[in-house]
């Protein structure tokens, strides 16, 4: 490997979270180069179109907020991948073919598309060595309704939650609501089963606003998981590695609205994290030992933030769901744990580089029909 190994950082996208995901890239960017990184940007528009690094450079240095195809030239895009250099190849502006030379990509894109399975699907393919969770913990961590049910079959504290389909929901849409009256009550919250960084997400209160928040949440998934409404504090634990994975210190979210929101997390900045948590002995343990384990359930690796709920009456401590890219923007509780835990942001950017290293000289020791 090359004295500065070359890490391709892929962000943007489809999803709704496309302007978290620049930001996000921005930060790992300045975290890597200040460490023995250099950093290859490629954005990709929300049609899907993966532009090249010269096209993609002004995006992570702030000259444009979100990932377009400039409208002043032709724009160089990637051709297909090259599995076997284990790289990506493209076309530049003169038509001339392009290898990136890259040593390991750092996926970026939050969301669909991005943390739930399909990129990383691609690059399994190219051969190419990628920070985070493969395929199947990607996956299973995105969808709500199948991690919540692997934690409760493996009997980690799960809050009480019901999920359903858009066709079932539009079949009979009031008895959609009574069931899930029955089953939890209000408050509830409605989520979409695929999504992060709180978009679609509502807290509904009485029934007559059930519907709104369905539809909401719709807009962002057709399965919709609704959660029951407990009074609890929010409480969000860090965890890296592959067969030995680790937990930070839990830190604890005081948000400024009446949960932690999109607004909240990424538009007003005055929620407040509180790390390391006030929390009792037995219930930090709990909290670190829960999050390990759900991260080797769902079979992660690289990182994960595990987020948590802890009941305000009784300090029974809830597992709310498992992000298998968490944010890296400047104010993202993922790294601000493990720096309260000791580790400082280029170190941490460094350690999740060398895991992906680790996990893919791994991966390369299975027989294939070319190397059997």
């Amino acid at each position: 490997m090359r004295e500065k190994p070359r890490i391709g950082l892929v962000f943007g996208g489809s999803s709704v979270e496309h302007e978290v995901s620049v930001v996000s890239a921005r930060g790992v960017r300045l975290g890597l180069e200040a460490g023995p990184f250099e950093c290859v940007p490629i954005g990709v528009t929300e049609e899907g179109r993966w532009l090249a690094p010269e096209l993609s450079a002004p995006i992570l240095s702030g000259e444009r907020p979100r990932v377009e195809v400039p409208s002043d030239g032709p724009p160089a895009t990637f051709l297909q991948i090259d599995p076997g250099r284990g790289d990506l190849v493209y076309l530049d502006a003169a038509a001339r073919q392009r290898t990136l030379g890259l040593d390991a990509i750092f996926p970026l894109i939050h969301g669909w598309g991005g943390e739930d399975g399909r990129i990383q699907g691609l690059l399994e393919l190219a051969g190419i060595p990628y920070v985070g969770s493969g395929v199947l913990g990607s996956a299973v961590g995105m969808d709500k309704e199948i991690s919540k049910s692997l934690f409760e079959h493996h009997g980690l504290p799960v809050a009480p939650w019901k999920a359903f389909r858009r066709e079932e929901y539009l079949r009979d849409p009031e008895g959609t609501r009574d069931r899930v009256e029955e089953r939890l009550g209000f408050p509830v919250f409605v989520k979409p089963a695929n999504g992060g960084s709180s978009v679609g997400v509502s807290r509904v209160d009485e029934p007559d606003a059930f519907a709104a928040a369905v539809e909401t949440a719709m807009r962002c998934d057709p399965k919709v998981v609704v959660e029951t409404g407990l009074d609890a504090r929010e409480i969000e634990c860090a965890v890296v590695g592959n067969d030995r994975p680790e937990a930070s210190f839990p830190g604890e979210i005081l948000p400024s609205r009446e949960f932690y929101d999109y607004a909240s997390k990424y538009e007003d900045g005055t929620s407040v994290l509180v790390i390391p948590a006030e929390l009792p002995g037995a219930v930090e343990s709990e909290v670190r030992d829960i999050a390990v384990n759900a991260f080797r359930i769902l079979e992660l690796a690289g990182l994960a933030r595990v987020d948590f709920f802890l009941d305000r009456k009784n300090e029974r401590v809830y597992l709310n769901e498992v992000n298998t890219l968490p944010g890296f923007t400047p104010i993202s509780m993922f790294p601000k744990l493990w720096e309260a835990s000791g580790v400082e942001y280029p170190q941490l950017l460094e350690r999740l580089v060398r895991l992906a290293f680790e996990r893919s000289s791994e991966q390369r020791r299975r027989a294939t029909r070319r190397g059997a």
